[in-house]
Parts: C-alpha cells; structure tokens; sequence
C-alpha cells in the first residue's frame, strides 16, 4: 500500500476523533461513578479509539495501533461491568490520548516517518494492561457470522476465510495487508474476490484465500490476526468441505469443516464458551453503527482556487455591466442581468462550501481549558454556546490560536482559586463561557469569565512604569486597558508560567484577529469578571463595501463598520481643542477626513459626505468626496509598502480594471 496516498486522510480524520476522544474523556471525568457503565461518553470514547486502532493498524503505524488497543480493552472491561472507572484509570487514559496527539502531529511535520517511529508507547501500553487485566482476557472472541464467501477456484493448499471487523477504515486496503501477511506463510494460489477487486466500493469486507504453506492453524490464524482489524479466521483442510460452506445454513457449527482460530496463548478458553454475552456486553449494537455522514472531504485549496476563479468572473461581471450600460440595449441588459444573477448564486454556492460549524475548533477547546485549570489547581465549568454559527473555514482555524491564549489568560488570571472565590461570596468553581453569535454581517466570539476582573490600578502601575501612560492619569476605562495590555512585552504578572507571564498573549491575539479583518472589545469590572469580544468577518474572500471616492481614486469601506451616510454641510462641522468634530442627534463625534490619510489636500466640503463608522463602542465620521455605492468586493491581500499608510489590508479590482484599496477600519478609530 502507498501510504504517502492514505497520510493526509488518515491525518484528518485522526485529528477529528481525538477532538472526540478528549470530549469523552472530560464527560466521562465529570459524570458520576453509577453512570459510566453504558452511558454514551463511554461508548463514543470506545468507537474513537476503536477507529483509530484500525486507521493506524492500515498506516503500518504499530506502537499508535497497539497504544490504541491497549486504551480499547480497559474501556471493554468497564463497559461489560468488570472494571471501575477510576480516577487513576481516566489519568492513564488522558495521558494516553497526549500521546496519541504528539505521534500523529509528528507524522505531519516528518512525511517519511510515521508515529510508529516517534514513539514510544511500551510504557503506556503496560500502565493501561496493568490496570484493565490481562491483555489476553480484555478482548474476547466474537461470535460473529461466519464468513460466506466462495473459496478461490483451483485445489490444494489451505483455504482461509478472513472476514473484517464491521466499519473497519479502508477495508480494501485493510484486505490487502491481510493477502501481504498471507504470502509470508506460503504462496497465495488463489484469491475471492482477486486483489483489483478489493479497492472496489462495493467489497463487503469477506475474503477467502488458498494458500499452499505447512504452517498449523494456529500460526496461520495468529499472522492473518496480524493485520488487524480480522475479526474472524476459519480455516479448512479439506477444500471440497471447504466448498460445501457455501451452502450450508450455519458451517461454523459443524467443527470438522470449518472452526474460528484458536485463541492466542494464556488466554482463558471459557471465554469462548459465553464470547456472545460478552460481545454484547463488551460492544454493544449502537457502538459500531455509527450513523453515515453525507458529506466528502474537500481540500481547501481547491476551494480556495475555486473561489479565486468566481472572484476573476465577478470582476467579468462587473466588467460587462458598466460596458452595457453604455449601450441602450433592452436584450443586451436582460442578458447581463441573467448572468449578474448566475454568478451571485455560484458566488453563494462556493461561499456556502466554505462555511463550516465553529464546533469544528471549539471542540478543542475543553480539554485546553481542563488542563490548565488542573495545573493552577482550580475549578473551572467551561459552557461553550452558539456551536452550530458558521464561520469561513480558512477564517475559524486562524482564530483558533488567539482563543487558546484568551481561554488559558482567563483560567490564569481571571478565575481565582477556590478559596479565594468563597472568601468573595462566589462558588468554589468558577465559570468560564466561549460563545459565539451572529451580528449583522459578522460573527462575535466572546471569552467570558466571571473571576476577579482585571485589577486597573496596577495595569495603570505598570503602563506608568514602562512610560505607556503619563504619570498625570488616575485611571483608565476598558478601551485604554485593552490599548495597553495589548502592547507587546507588556505583562502584571509576578512570575513566569508555563500558562502566562510573557507578555505575548493579548498583543499576539489583537495583531491576528486585525490581520483577519476583525476587532477586538475588552470588559471588564472588579470582582465580576471579564470578556473579549472578537468581531469578524464571514468571510475573507468576498464582502460587502460601501464603495467611496476621494479624487481620482476609489476606496472601499467594509460594511461591517458602516452605519450610516450623510451630505456633509458646514453647520455639522465643529473645532474642539483644534480638531474637527461632528455633532449628530446631540453626540459629539470625532471627525476623520480620508483626504487627511492618503496625503491629499482637502477639498469642496459643500459637496462631500460623511460615513459613520463604528468599531465596538467607537464610532467616527469619515469625510469622503463621493459615494459610489455598495458592492461586493473580491479581497485582494497584499503586503503593505514600507512607509506607506497602515490603514489599508487589502484592495479589490473594480469593473473598469482599476484597484480600489480596502480600509482598515479599526486602525483609524
């Protein structure tokens, strides 16, 4: 098998079930002892590290596969009732899922070397037998159906009939090991189905070989068990008798034609005679019956081809509709609208195979949260809220990083300790909540925690300290704590963790979520807590803009920000302390000239407009020349030119050919 063809599948579909396995391990940690025996966080837990077994068993990757296996039999033992779930067994259990995780990011980072090669599992594997039992005892035979399929043509040898664990991953190639390990006992005379036929869709996981070796049954059962994933192995001498299996109602109750493989040494032969109680007992109906999911896996750079292509068409589109206009052509403009409405739906289309559940990344999440509360010895309930709100996935997996820096600052420095949260009048355990909404044309993340609020009298200590703020202030509100907390190098903490105190955090969060298009609102408040909001966009590839003119350029506003538009007049305009100001409905707002940013000198304002823009709690006036209207904009990223004006992340091409820059809303106000 190639497994260079297999790696990037098996990698992420390992990533998904470890997400599931570390969700289990936390609600199999917070349910009670009664409960476990059966309960489903149990049985997902069970069907994840089963997948995985057999995933890694395909890959050849055997210290991952046996690691696995060793996780599935003391799982068995306490879901069939003989083993309690202890706490020592939940930590060997949490350790070994760690471990799971360091071997399969370690086959990503090196392509020729798998995890069979980056760990060491013999430690583990031994701690998890030792506690669930003998290993040979932890997994019994089944009494599974035996095989039906026709043995190869032809005469001699010794037919073995192989039949697949049910839902075993890429079962053809699963049964292409099982034929590799086959021709190490002998030559392989004859195969049902042939080998081509293995990779095809329809295989139905049953396979007979006829193999010419002098091996007893028991070897040849123990080397087909070898490639795991066999969940049974009968074995016929006689190949007329073997023939006549075909057709009988029940071959396997007939001893001298066909037997299961004997079970391998040390084990208990009693086990055989109840294997279908604890087959029930020990898997269950539901487990293996994991419902099928009607999707496929896409790379998201064909998506992002794809999308760069509507992208180029939009532009078309644009094109060809300020060419119509020009023409006064009722057939012509029937034809542009037609097309105009084609490509808003491919637009939507490919959009919408972008969007994908934040679940995908908050599912991460709580074992981050629960490992950090265990090192700082709190109690933390984590609720995550708004699962099922979509993001664009290319967006969702670049905040993920910034939302593990938010969540470990909070069980850091919000949430306080136990006793401190009782001295308080608060429970013991404190509350930490990752939500996430749908506002208008953005998706907000929030970080809540209900601890101890940032202390502001010694953030504004330590800014006076650092010479961040003058001396002359008495305090700061949430805005300016969020300005200086954000600045790199800046940190209260008194020592350094592992967890915090590098000063990294909160500048490293603000500069990504920025970068993305996205603003970031803090709050907070002595002894109730603090929040940051994380405002983003949908989407990167295309947003809505309000299109605006300054001169001979055109400048693209993101909807996002804009709440209003107004004709500028002269009694709107005030001086405060020498700046402009715009007084609308009573408020007083700052008042920004666009003219002022890209270096040009300021025109009529008799005929200019104002937009409002706001960004959290701040909202501004932007003075353009024109407006031009509201597009959807394809995003164009680029790297800023040295000395040129940072409040620009992107540009868009225009119908007529031309670059519209993007404004960076957030860095004006």
């Amino acid at each position: 098998m190639d497994s260079a063809r297999y790696r990037e599948l098996f990698l992420t579909e390992a990533r998904d079930h470890l997400v599931s396995i570390n969700q289990s391990l936390i609600a199999l940690e917070q349910s009670p002892p009664s409960t476990v025996r059966g309960g489903e966080s149990v049985n997902e837990l069970f069907r994840a590290v089963h997948t995985v077994k057999g995933m890694s068993a395909v890959m050849g990757y055997d210290s991952v596969a046996a690691l696995s296996h060793a996780m599935e039999s003391l799982l068995a033992r306490v879901r069939a009732g003989e083993q309690p779930l202890e706490p020592a067994h939940l930590g060997l259990l949490f350790d070994a899922a760690d471990a799971l995780e360091s071997a399969i990011e370690s086959s990503s980072v090196q392509a020729d070397a798998g995890p069979a090669s980056a760990l060491d599992v013999t430690s583990l594997v031994d701690r998890l037998q030792g506690r669930s039992g003998s290993a040979s005892s932890a997994t019994p035979l089944s009494t599974l159906p035996t095989v039906r399929r026709r043995p190869p043509p032809g005469s001699g040898g010794v037919v073995v009939s192989v039949s697949l664990e049910p839902g075993t991953i890429l079962p053809g190639a699963r049964a292409q090991l099982v034929v590799a390990r086959a021709r190490t006992l002998g030559a392989v005379l004859g195969a049902s189905p042939d080998e081509v036929a293995l990779l095809a869709d329809d295989f139905d996981g049953q396979l007979a070989l006829r193999v010419a070796t002098e091996a007893d049954d028991a070897t040849i059962a123990r080397t087909i068990q070898g490639a795991g994933s066999v969940a049974t192995v009968a074995i016929a001498r006689d190949p007329d008798r073997s023939d006549a299996c075909e057709n009988a109602p029940d071959a396997a109750s007939d001893p001298s034609s066909t037997r299961l493989a004997d079970l391998p040494p040390g084990a208990d032969r009693s086990l055989l005679a109840d294997a279908s109680e604890r087959f029930e007992a020990a898997w269950g109906n539901e487990v293996l019956k994991a419902p099928l999911q009607r999707y496929v896996r896409i790379d998201l750079r064909r998506l992002d081809h794809l999308m760069s292509l509507v992208g180029e068409l939009m532009i078309v589109r644009g094109s060809l509709a300020q060419r119509a206009s020009a023409h006064a052509d009722p057939m012509l403009d029937d034809v542009v609208t037609e097309a105009s409405r084609l490509v808003g739906a491919l637009q939507d289309g490919v959009l919408g195979a972008r969007m994908v559940p934040v679940w995908q990344v908050f599912d991460r999440f709580p074992r981050v949260v629960r490992d950090a509360a265990r090192t700082l010895g709190k109690d933390v309930e984590f609720v995550v809220e708004g699962r099922e709100i979509e993001l664009d996935r290319s967006l969702l997996e670049q905040v993920a990083d910034p939302l593990v820096h938010l969540l470990r600052n909070a069980v850091d420095h919000g949430i306080e300790p136990p006793a401190a949260r009782v001295a308080s009048g608060k429970p013991p355990t404190g509350r930490l909540t990752l939500s996430a909404s749908r506002e208008r044309s953005a998706v907000v993340i929030r970080v809540a925690d209900d601890g101890r609020g940032v202390d502001r009298d010694r953030v504004l200590r330590t800014a006076q300290a650092q010479g961040v703020v003058d001396a002359e202030r008495e305090a700061l509100d949430d805005d300016e704590i969020l300005r200086v907390i954000s600045r790199a190098g800046f940190s209260t903490a008194d020592r350094v963790t592992d967890l915090s105190g590098r000063g990294v955090g909160i500048d490293a969060v603000l500069s990504r979520i920025r970068a993305l298009g996205g603003t970031v609102e803090l709050r907070t408040g002595p002894g109730t807590g603090t929040s940051f909001s994380l405002r983003l966009p949908v989407t990167l590839a295309v947003i809505p803009a309000l299109m605006a003119r300054v001169g001979d350029e055109a400048y693209a506003l993101p909807l996002t920000h804009v709440t209003e538009t107004l004709q500028l007049t002269r009694g709107l305009v005030r001086t405060v302390r020498g700046r402009d100001v715009i007084v609308i409905r009573g408020e007083v707002l700052p008042l920004l000239h666009l003219r002022d940013v890209v270096g040009c000198a300021r025109g009529d304002a008799a005929t200019s407009h104002v937009v409002l823009l706001r960004v959290a709690d701040r909202t501004a006036g932007l003075v353009v020349d024109q407006l031009l209207g509201r597009e959807e904009i394809v995003v164009k990223p680029f790297d800023a030119v040295r000395g040129a004006a940072t409040c620009f992340n992107g540009a868009t091409i225009q119908g007529d050919g031309s670059a519209a820059l993007i404004l960076e809303v957030s860095s004006l106000l």
